[in-house]
């Protein structure tokens, strides 16, 4: 019974393509119960020949296919014409109402048969999308477990070679952490998300909790946000490494962010940076910076103030 009924509801739910034997069987309970209908009716509308034939035609296609719903009209058809629950007899006008009755049920099985190929169609292309979306989680797993490999290789290959110069590892330790933080960040967000303070301080941590400060309520990120905003964050901290905040004794950075309405505003201020002389071309950092939450209807705005960098993001937060 419940290989039937699995059999079945694979069939309905369009899966699998029925035996024989059960959607004929299927399509003979269909034919009994409108025949059963239909003598209920009689009862009361004696010229009730068709009609309750529809719903059998209708179940038996989308049940078993359009072969069945075929066989099941013509059926249904005869039926019609054969079977008698009054004294009145077969007459042109009956033979009339067939040729309708067969006429709309050809529409009924070519749209039910037409949406089965449909829904058939899309279960495939769901099936092989998810079949992808394995195979690319796979690949990234790996990827980043190797790339976490070699950036611990590097660190400790380059801290072992920089024993005897202290002042030139600690200029670039914090940097080789940050990289490393927000691979883990990244690789911990996709798929999960996380609050935005605790991706700042993640990204932000290596380069000394003292040189920042951090300003906004708890807010937790969704899974795609998260890891644009990340992408972001670490593009600006390492900017603020190199020619910001970060890379003067002096410098400091604050950010904060308020949500309004369902609109995230994030405000990145450096203060007390080296003096910025000229500004190069926009290269792939100022491109994902622009780009980054366009699919979030957001926007990043980036201003090279004599205080230091100031940069404005604005974008919807989706639903979690």
């Amino acid at each position: 019974m419940t290989k039937l009924f699995e059999e079945f509801k694979q069939g309905w739910q369009g899966v699998s393509q029925p035996s024989t034997l059960f959607a004929t069987g299927f399509a003979l309970f269909c034919l009994v119960l409108a025949t059963a209908t239909r003598f209920g009716l009689a009862q009361i509308r004696p010229d009730v020949f068709f009609t309750p034939y529809f719903p059998a035609v209708f179940f038996a296609t989308a049940f078993g296919g359009f072969r069945t719903g075929i066989a099941t009209a013509i059926a249904s058809g005869a039926l019609g014409v054969l079977v008698n629950f009054s004294g009145a007899e077969v007459d042109p006008a009956r033979f009339a109402l067939l040729m309708i009755f067969w006429t709309v049920c050809g529409i009924v099985i070519w749209g039910v048969a037409h949406y089965r190929a449909l829904v058939a169609q899309q279960r495939e292309v769901s099936k092989r999308l998810i079949e992808e979306e394995q195979y690319r989680r796979l690949v990234v797993d790996e990827l980043q477990h190797r790339l976490k490999n070699k950036s611990s290789t590097i660190h400790a290959v380059l801290h072992q070679a920089l024993q005897d110069r202290p002042e030139v590892w600690d200029r670039i330790d914090h940097r080789i952490r940050a990289l490393s933080a927000t691979d883990d960040l990244i690789a911990r967000v996709d798929g999960y998300g996380c609050d935005i303070r605790d991706m700042l301080r993640s990204e932000l941590g290596p380069y000394g909790h003292v040189r920042f400060n951090l300003n906004g309520e708890q807010l937790f990120l969704p899974a795609k946000l998260a890891v644009s905003l990340a992408l972001i964050f670490h593009e600006l901290a390492t900017n603020a490494g190199k020619y910001g905040a970060f890379s003067s004794p002096r410098g400091f950075l604050q950010v904060s962010w308020t949500v309004d309405d369902g609109r995230l505003n994030v405000t990145w201020d450096e203060t007390e940076v080296p003096a910025i002389e000229a500004i190069g071309e926009a290269g792939f950092g100022t491109k994902l910076l622009k780009s980054a939450l366009r699919p979030f209807d957001g926007k990043t705005e980036i201003s090279y103030l004599k205080t230091g960098i100031h940069c404005t993001m604005q974008c919807q937060v989706p639903p979690g």
